[in-house]
């Protein structure tokens, strides 16, 4: 990751996924650092009128909603002077008409990665939120990104942490990764009881406000699971050396372990606005309104190992990662299907994972896909859930 943003000018961010938890945090961090962030585009799937309140307090003239018929109203709502983009593509042409130098890519699932590769492809550094894009499509994103030199920089906060642990360049000092996980709301549930849980209790994250999809990986640390195959490929090192902690305080954001024993770790409150500032102004910090931490009042923070044999989502998530290919996109679009169904009532909470086993093992595997059979991997796995 060899360049940086400038001090002497606000860097240009377009924000994909605007109207969600990390869209809107996103924006404080811009009010909150203006002389060093300013947002020149927003991106949402169909809500219109927070999207239209975000114009009014950004003044951007380049937007998008991938829903068609929420572009047509905010056509109708917003001033005529601002171009609004309509459906999947319009993610794509919104970040090639925009002067962002950095773009934000928070939305769930797969439709990030179009417009992730696009911005590459015009030069425009990327702060990764959404998961899916590194953990379907590693090797084809970080092979572009050497190839346009674009820096990828992390903005979920465990990845983040662990960028900023490893500043310096010291990969190949590493003993291994340690991830930190909340545990999710069923951390200490019996295991007889996991059968039972309802989707009120899966959506009751104990310290993260988040969209219902990632609410519901929290809980199964499905999102661990999808962390550790994206720590492969920003950190280029082998799952071997990714492992996962539980931290319910979610304090500690994630840790490096070097090979002289020594670890360092990253801390700050549970608030995604450190994450997004220090990827928009990295390699530099600057000050903000964000709260300390008060170590007396800590008084403790809590280690544990995660419960595999419960949550298995992890055990899949590194048979993937470690196997490669096109498993990472269908472990992926599987769990995506899985957790839909779970949120509609259709299945149980255990039936997530196994529908992604089932899915797993049915897949005939595609090494060193390109992008075509990516997309045809994950459109494979949609299918054979929906078949189950």
């Amino acid at each position: 990751m060899a360049s940086s943003s400038s001090s002497s000018r606000p860097r240009k961010v377009l924000v994909l996924g605007s109207t969600g938890s990390i869209g809107a945090s996103s924006l404080k961090v811009a009010r909150d650092i203006p002389e060093r962030m300013t947002i020149t585009g927003l991106a949402a799937q169909r809500s219109v009128d927070a999207l239209v309140a975000q114009v009014a307090e950004t003044q951007v003239k380049q937007v998008a909603l991938t829903d068609a018929g929420a572009a047509r109203r905010a056509r109708e709502l917003l001033p005529p002077d601002v171009e609004v983009h309509g459906g999947e593509q319009g993610l794509v042409d919104l970040v090639r008409a925009s002067d962002a130098d950095m773009v934000i890519v928070a939305i769930v699932g797969t439709a990030g990665l179009a417009p992730a590769l696009a911005a590459i492809e015009c030069g425009k550094h990327l702060a990764v939120a959404s998961k899916e894009i590194l953990v379907m499509a590693g090797e084809a994103v970080m092979s572009a990104a050497a190839k346009y030199g674009v820096d990828i920089l992390p903005v979920d906060s465990e990845h983040n942490a662990i960028f900023q642990c490893l500043e310096g360049d010291r990969q190949s000092e590493i003993r291994r990764i340690l991830l930190t996980a909340s545990g999710g709301p069923f951390r200490s549930l019996p295991a007889e009881q996991i059968a039972h849980v309802t989707v009120t209790q899966a959506l009751k994250h104990p310290t993260w406000t988040m969209g219902r999809k990632i609410t519901i990986d929290s809980a199964t640390l499905f999102n661990k699971g999808l962390e550790m195959i994206e720590a492969r490929w920003l950190f280029g090192v082998p799952m071997s050396k990714i492992e996962v902690v539980v931290h319910p305080q979610s304090i500690v954001h994630s840790m490096v372990e070097f090979v002289d024993n020594s670890v360092i770790a990253q801390l700050s409150h549970s608030d995604m606005c450190f994450p997004i500032q220090y990827a928009v102004t990295w390699p530099e910090r600057v000050a903000n309104s964000l709260p300390p931490l008060d170590f007396a009042k800590l008084a403790a923070l809590h280690f544990e190992a995660p419960r595999t044999d419960v949550f298995p989502a992890l055990d899949l998530a590194r048979q993937a990662g470690e196997t490669g290919g096109t498993l990472p996109a269908v472990l992926n679009a599987a769990n995506e299907m899985a957790v839909d169904a779970f949120l509609n009532g259709r299945i149980s909470f255990p039936r997530i994972w196994q529908t992604v086993d089932t899915v797993m093992q049915k897949h005939d595997i595609v090494h060193h896909p390109s992008l075509d059979q990516l997309i045809a991997a994950d459109a494979w796995a949609r299918r054979a859930c929906s078949d189950l």
